[in-house]
């Protein structure tokens, strides 16, 4: 009897274990990101409310070496762990009580739940992410776009093309249906249910895949109010954090996207 409860009482601080990790996952994010992300640059330096941010002459960053892509590479990559793993972490949760109970009505042998893979192949497709935004910079930089310093829209067309697109997409069907997954966890885990390290690697990647999916678009308006700037960062990772987990999330979606296709409009226009 010991022995069970002793079981038990570990099981209930595992869950308190895991959903501490997550969150010093995201705490260490945001602070690498405070600390400049390798930049050099401060806090007060990283923050702007103007937008859109002011237009000067183009900052050129000169040629990208190794180091520095890596360190780009880096920025993005915990970036997108800061602010996505708080609307990821109902899934996550959720996964490893399932698994749990699976172990308790001897369903899984193993005694050993592997949230851990399960969030490694989360993370995984949205490194994938960061590669491909770190080469649009590179691009949008070298085609003088982008302010390579302040890492912002130079250019008002580009602004409001991507605001445009963003607030589009909003509203289309492969949006609302990635947003259909992430607003479901319980439907996302019972469809694609997986066991052992490899299948929760798996279900891991499918969930990042259906993130990805639903809020591409809003990453990328990173490019207009700035990439670097913390007040546009923690906006955008409250809008995805509300429309993932509020109860009215879809209508807020909506409602975000109208106000972008607006502003993209008078950005165009003026």
């Amino acid at each position: 009897m010991s022995e069970t409860t002793a079981a038990e009482g570990l099981l209930q601080r595992d869950r308190w274990i895991m959903a501490s990790g997550l969150v010093l996952i995201c705490a260490l994010s945001w602070f690498y990101l405070l600390g400049g992300a390798g930049t050099g640059m401060s806090t007060v330096a990283m923050t702007t409310w103007q937008f859109p941010p002011p237009i000067r002459a183009v900052t050129s960053g000169g040629s990208w070496g190794v180091s520095y892509w890596l360190l780009m590479v880096s920025m993005w990559w915990i970036m997108m762990i800061a602010m996505m793993m708080p609307s990821a972490a109902p899934v996550v949760l959720l996964y490893a009580r399932v698994y749990r109970h699976a172990q308790r009505q001897g369903q899984i042998k193993s005694p050993y739940v592997p949230t851990a893979s399960f969030v490694a192949g989360y993370l995984v497709v949205w490194l994938v992410f960061s590669l491909a935004s770190t080469s649009l910079q590179w691009l949008l930089e070298s085609l003088g776009l982008l302010d390579a310093m302040m890492m912002w829209s130079a250019d008002l067309v580009l602004s409001g093309g991507l605001l445009i697109a963003a607030g589009a997409y909003q509203f289309l069907p492969l949006k609302q249906a990635c947003l259909k997954h992430c607003r479901s966890p319980v439907d996302f885990v019972s469809r694609n249910w997986r066991q052992g390290w490899t299948g929760a690697a798996v279900m891991g990647i499918e969930h990042g895949i259906f993130c990805v999916g639903c809020c591409w678009p809003i990453m990328a308006l990173l490019f207009v109010g700035g990439v670097m700037n913390l007040v546009w960062i923690a906006g955008l990772a409250i809008l995805v954090l509300v429309e993932k987990l509020a109860p009215e999330g879809r209508g807020i979606g909506r409602a975000a996207g109208t106000a972008m296709i607006a502003t993209g409009g008078y950005l165009l226009v003026a």
